[in-house]
């Protein structure tokens, strides 16, 4: 995993770490070894004598008790709603979106609750070691203002839905904003978009075909919400005769370009359909699980073949942005769910919760792993701490032992984002007023 030449050469930052966990391939651990970033990517993975004599770098961080892993990606949330964490909960699904979540929203929505919502998401999840989302919520040009605004990386979800909202009227305004925002951030290095109908039921068939053919036109992903809960497949069967999945498919939505989230509710067929068109499903297991929504079968779907990403859904049913919570989640879960101690293993969910994120969202060629060539999206894990003691196996323990409190180090292409356990530029104390000014307007609504 060297590069040459031998001679010393600059570089702009060298991490030393007592391991590095480059993610592919899968499995591996490199113990005392090091990473070299220039212009934003990794050039070069070296033992830690090795990389002393071939670099002279601007910036050399030494942590010899943390683990570099790449920056987490979590690959379906709805950002602006940690504004509404804690607002609704111990409720149904249906119950707390349509009597609570969705009503509230009407009262508050707009760029400001947007962009705060956002503000306050990048500060959470960079102090938990995610570098990337995959974002699904209305005003997705504030979003991408902001997420480009402090250097995060982010797909902003284009919505699609059946009903007028603060968003879009119609339609046609629904569409021709999608396409203006594509347009926009088309080629920008840190801000990608793909479409992000609500779900089946809220979605008209020419809708979805239209969408279809769009995402083929621009090159980009179908994010949705599919097969959340055994009702939803019910009532589509009574409605049309066909689990939604199969209704997708017969309007041209189910491909590569696919991100099914939640994927709870599903039989042979339908794993069959996803592993035949190459759909990845996004995992959520604790919202589904605080929502009482099922358990997606995760290791039937690994035996399929079908890749796997982890998200955490948006704070309003979660109540965090927390991936190392979700990956520990994930693992355990899976094992009951499957009565298989072995299925989805250590390596396997933080392969989920990087790579398989990546692959799902079109970004496998730029982050999701450490490797050459590739941007430096890149994760200190402290193993140093006493909670931590003793480690057997480095993988096992950034799964089931370490926790989001551990991150000390990220870095986005290269820039530090959060350095020493302190966000860089920007405010925390602010950050925190707002939120709390936010709650008690929501209280009061």
């Amino acid at each position: 995993m060297s590069i040459g030449p031998r001679d010393p050469q600059v570089c702009d930052v060298l991490i030393e770490a007592g391991w590095v966990v480059p993610v592919v391939p899968r499995g591996v651990v490199l113990a005392d070894h090091a990473v070299a970033v220039r212009d934003g990517a990794v050039i070069g993975i070296h033992p830690i004598a090795e990389a002393r004599e071939l670099y002279l770098p601007a910036e050399h961080v030494k942590r010899p008790d943390a683990a570099l892993i790449p920056g987490l990606i979590n690959a379906h949330t709805h950002n602006p709603m940690t504004l509404m964490r804690g607002v609704a909960d111990d409720l149904p699904l249906m119950t707390w979106l349509n009597d609570h979540i969705w009503p509230i929203e009407g009262r508050i929505i707009g760029t400001d609750m947007v962009a705060d919502g956002v503000t306050l998401a990048i500060a959470e999840m960079l102090r938990g070691g995610t570098t990337t989302c995959n974002e699904n919520y209305f005003f997705p040009d504030v979003q991408a203002q902001v997420y480009k605004r402090h250097g995060f990386r982010a797909v902003v979800g284009l919505p699609v839905i059946d009903f007028p909202t603060a968003w879009a009227k119609d339609d046609d305004e629904y569409f021709d904003k999608a396409r203006q925002v594509h347009d926009q951030w088309l080629g920008d290095p840190l801000i990608g978009t793909a479409f992000a109908p609500h779900a089946p039921y809220t979605v008209k068939d020419s809708s979805f075909e239209r969408m279809a053919m769009l995402a083929e036109q621009l090159d980009i992903p179908v994010h949705c919400h599919v097969h959340e809960t055994q009702g939803e497949v019910d009532d589509a069967m009574s409605a049309t005769g066909l689990r939604p999945l199969a209704r997708l498919d017969r309007l041209g939505v189910v491909s590569e370009r696919l991100i099914a989230v939640h994927m709870t509710a599903v039989n042979d067929a339908d794993i069959a359909l996803c592993a035949d068109k190459g759909v990845s499903v996004v995992h959520c297991p604790e919202s589904n699980l605080k929502l009482a929504s099922g358990f997606c079968p995760v290791a039937r779907l690994q035996e399929a073949g079908i890749n796997i990403a982890i998200g955490t859904d948006g704070a309003a049913s979660n109540n965090d942005l927390d991936m190392f919570g979700e990956m520990r989640t994930a693992a355990l879960l899976a094992k009951a769910v499957a009565g298989d101690a072995t299925a989805l293993q250590a390596g396997d969910a933080l392969y989920a919760a990087t790579m398989g994120g990546a692959l799902a969202m079109g970004l496998a060629e730029r982050v999701g792993s450490i490797e050459c060539g590739k941007r430096a999206d890149l994760v200190c894990v402290d193993l140093g701490a006493l909670e931590t003691q003793p480690i057997y196996h480095v993988l096992s323990q950034l799964v089931y032992s370490t926790g989001r409190q551990h991150v000390t180090d990220v870095w986005i292409d290269g820039v530090a984002k959060l350095r020493s356990r302190v966000l860089v530029d920007m405010d925390l104390d602010a950050i925190v007023a707002n939120a709390r000014s936010w709650g008690a307007r929501i209280s009061n609504a």
